[in-house]
């Protein structure tokens, strides 16, 4: 069964009450690649009586927000699998005309900064019951962090939301723990006890805290008056994410109040991830949305399968390591099997995985030689700016893994769709394996950029790198007979790349390379990356250096143009294209058709 979604539904159940009730900013789709599933089926798992309400309407009279009633514990809410704003909008500042993680595509079924506005309408409406945040959106945005959107740092979302507790980081351990503090009823000396939780306290209990475990961050109004003190802040935060152990309590200051960020927890164990992979998950989305129109996310992953979280990549731009983890927490062999035999019976399969990925498909049951090295260790990244002596990255155990899904009955080909590190093998028979058995046709790989300077605060490996992976990749085709393609993802617009450095990617990749490039983006600084520091300070704040910012839309758009063969036209360039206006702060001052036809009564943007 799914988890109940309509009051109708909690009485099919028999139940006259319901513990946790989650609100999502995604369509309900019951399965492990989807978070509030995933918290949904963890706490049914641990005898609660659990309801989901997914894209709850926000403007109208409130009734989806009221129609299952009061919890028990406690209310959790997410915006979905992405931030809302980075789901809204183009890197341009434009609206999207769609949403991924919606029937039919459709957008506009998530206000703008989802988690905001969904815990205010729940605290209004109930403001005794507990509100507990997650997901990714409440996770980067846990201390002061730079918004893109409004472009000026923004307080902890538990200062603007509102919220009783937050979790950052997967859920799967904290929130079990919350459950069970709430089981007896609201205690907050018990959940400020927990690992993994933020909360905002007074100076009192603030004062108590201050020993050899404790940082003391930047407040928010220093940060707002000096950019290099929430650079300070951001190299605190990111060294202590990255830790394998860490025992450190934050607390910043937001006016009067203190946000309490409590240490996390340890990296699961295979046996805690195999459980919430091997959940009664439906495996499909709910009935609701049948005869709405395919929703897109669920089309994508459907007949894929995920073997591991984390990401020890440490790239500046992105936001996995730190929501996910830097060291490597992988399923069993068993696990995966069994869960290819599940998709292998599904009705629409046809005998093609789409899938077989992770965050970088390529660091399945990775980890460093000697751990007693890992956990003294902050580095952001095991790759940058070179492999790390320490780190075992022997892929014996994901080639064979791969070999037992090819002969697994009913699987004619299995796919690598996820981006691979081509960093992180030389002479391993890894890639031969991947080009030979597990390519589509076109193989996905992420230089980045061409330029030695900008790679380097991208935390990416030289271009030569991916010319020597070209070549091999050239002549392993030829050898096999293969009509197969090279997809390299560039990105423009990065802190330190200049128009300069575009022409130079633009003569390497599309002149001396030969490549169309399809694969390519504008940078979006999201919230709690080094890229997005570097964006809001013009430096980089761990040595000091100044770097260039292609700050206005204009320049932003000129850079992505090379791309494509150039600039932007000549006369572009002399009317001068006009920066799209940033979207407001409060959802509501931005009024939306529910569906997505119209905003504003302006045609949207693709």
């Amino acid at each position: 069964m799914f988890l109940p979604t309509t009051l109708k539904e909690v009485r099919a159940r028999g139940w006259d009450e319901l513990d946790v009730i989650i609100f999502s900013g995604d369509a309900y789709i019951d399965h492990p690649a989807f978070g509030p599933a995933v918290i949904g089926r963890i706490l049914e798992a641990e005898g609660y009586r659990v309801a989901i309400v997914p894209q709850p309407n926000w403007r109208d009279d409130l009734r989806d927000f009221t129609k299952l009633g009061k919890p028990r514990l406690f209310f959790a809410v997410s915006a979905g699998a992405m931030d809302s704003m980075v789901n809204h909008y183009t890197a341009n500042l434009r609206l999207r005309s769609n949403d991924a993680y919606t029937p039919g595509g459709k957008a506009g079924f998530r206000p703008d900064r989802a988690i905001d506005t969904y815990t205010k309408i729940l605290k209004r409406l109930y403001p005794h019951t507990p509100v507990v945040v997650g997901g990714i959106e409440a996770s980067l945005r846990r201390l002061t962090h730079y918004d893109y959107w409004s472009d000026k740092l923004q307080r902890s979302v538990l200062a603007t939301s509102g919220a009783d507790l937050l979790i950052y980081g997967m859920g799967d351990k904290p929130i079990r723990e919350v459950a069970k503090s709430l089981r007896n009823g609201f205690n907050m000396k018990l959940l400020r006890g927990l690992r993994q939780v933020g909360f905002l306290a007074d100076k009192e209990y603030v004062e108590r805290l201050y020993n050899g475990k404790t940082i003391v961050l930047n407040t928010f109004e220093e940060c707002a008056q000096d950019k290099h003190k929430f650079g300070e802040n951001f190299c605190h935060i990111e060294q202590l994410s990255n830790m394998m152990e860490c025992n450190t309590t934050l607390v910043e200051q937001v006016d009067d109040r203190y946000v309490v960020i409590t240490p996390p927890h340890e990296t699961l164990t295979t046996e805690e991830l195999d459980h919430s992979f091997e959940l009664p998950y439906e495996r499909a989305p709910h009935p609701r949305y049948n005869g709405k129109g395919d929703i897109p996310a669920w089309e994508m992953i459907k007949h894929s399968i995920n073997i591991h979280r984390g990401c020890f990549g440490g790239c500046s731009f992105c936001t996995i390591s730190a929501h996910q983890g830097k060291f490597i927490n992988s399923r069993s062999e068993r696990s995966i099997l069994e869960e290819v035999k599940r998709v292998v019976a599904m009705p629409d399969f046809k005998g093609y995985i789409s899938d077989i990925g992770a965050p970088s498909a390529n660091m399945y049951r990775m980890r460093g030689r000697n751990e007693e090295l890992c956990k003294k260790c902050k580095r952001p990244s095991c790759l940058h700016p070179k492999l790390c002596p320490n780190m075992n990255n022997d892929h014996s155990a994901l080639i064979d893994l791969y070999r037992k899904i090819r002969e697994t009955k009913g699987v004619k080909r299995a796919f690598i769709g996820s981006g691979i590190r081509y960093d992180l093998f030389d002479d391993s028979p890894y890639f031969d394996t991947v080009i030979k058995y597990h390519t589509s046709g076109r193989l996905k790989v992420a230089p980045e950029h061409t330029e030695d300077r900008v790679l380097k605060l991208m935390r990416k490996p030289s271009f030569d790198l991916f010319e020597r992976l070209n070549s091999r990749f050239n002549t392993l085709c030829r050898r096999e007979g293969l009509k197969y393609q090279l997809i390299p993802y560039f990105i423009s617009s990065h802190p330190g790349c200049e128009e300069s450095d575009m022409r130079a990617l633009a003569d390497k990749v599309l002149g001396k390379l030969h490549f169309n490039l399809e694969q390519v983006q504008d940078l979006t600084p999201t919230p709690m990356t080094l890229s997005s520091v570097m964006f809001y300070m013009g430096e980089n704040p761990y040595t000091g250096e100044k770097v260039y910012v292609a700050r206005s839309q204009e320049d932003k758009r000129r850079q992505k143009a090379y791309f494509f063969g150039g600039t932007l036209p000549e006369a572009e360039h002399r009317r001068g294209a006009k920066p799209a206006a940033r979207p407001a702060n409060k959802a509501s001052a931005k009024p939306q058709k529910r569906g997505g036809v119209e905003r504003s009564g302006k045609k949207i943007w693709k």
